[in-house]
């Protein structure tokens, strides 16, 4: 009989302490279905550390190594962890957010605590959808930027060189319309040259020719002039008479 009271008694308190973990997990369990709202997660947190509840004790338990870690799961930002404490063959099943525990769930039952944890599992998976779709929007926008500022300037480049090449192009036009001109002046400068080089070579030419005559040439005589009456008469020539003086 005393061992069988013994057996009761213990059955007792640990049937107690079972009950005094659901109660602390009642006091922090989200709402809406069993899915939390992402505001009330600091705060269940916060409660059931405030009270003592279960999320306090299984932080005791892993902070003096008293459990041994079965499986983990993360999800993002959450997770889910399936824990063993071999001194009492019990189970506790964890919902954490930030590598801080939010919700917690004991037993003795291997099944059940495969059953949590897998249940666990899934909202990790819900809940974290949330935050890796932000975090792709988030990668998203800001390649987005970059592309954006690389192609602005790359934009700005080209403008720049459009509008060089467009101020080159303007300056070779004037170039060479100024080198036109300059060409039809020197064209006109070269034909007046040359027609005054052709005169000059036909007058050396006859220069030359003059020079290298051997027949001498002399000047044509001046055009004999008449004598100018001085009222004297003109000698004639005597006149021939028979007689002798």
């Amino acid at each position: 009989m005393n061992a069988m009271t013994s057996n009761a008694a213990k059955r007792c308190v640990r049937g107690l302490m079972l009950g005094l973990t659901f109660v602390g997990f009642s006091a922090f369990a989200a709402t809406d279905g069993g899915s939390p709202s992402p505001a009330g997660q600091v705060a269940a947190a916060g409660n059931a550390a405030a009270s003592g509840g279960s999320v306090a004790y299984l932080q005791h338990l892993v902070d003096t190594h008293q459990l041994t870690e079965m499986r983990t799961t993360y999800n993002g930002t959450y997770g889910a962890s399936e824990l063993f404490q071999p001194e009492k063959l019990t189970y506790f099943v964890a919902l954490f957010h930030d590598k801080v525990f939010w919700r917690v769930i004991s037993t003795d039952s291997m099944k059940n605590a495969d059953s949590i944890y897998r249940t666990f599992v899934a909202q990790t998976e819900q809940l974290a959808q949330v935050d890796i779709d932000a975090l792709r929007l988030q990668a998203g926008n800001k390649y987005a930027e970059h592309m954006m500022a690389l192609n602005q300037q790359r934009l700005q480049n080209l403008q720049q060189d459009a509008a060089q090449q467009q101020q080159e192009s303007q300056q070779v036009a004037v170039q060479l319309q100024q080198a036109q001109q300059q060409a039809v002046s020197l064209s006109k400068d070269l034909s007046t040259t040359s027609t005054q080089l052709d005169s000059v070579k036909q007058q050396i030419h006859a220069l030359e020719a003059q020079q290298n005559n051997p027949d001498l040439a002399l000047p044509p005589p001046p055009s004999a002039s008449t004598p100018a009456s001085t009222g004297a008469p003109a000698s004639s020539a005597p006149a021939s008479s028979g007689s002798s003086p």
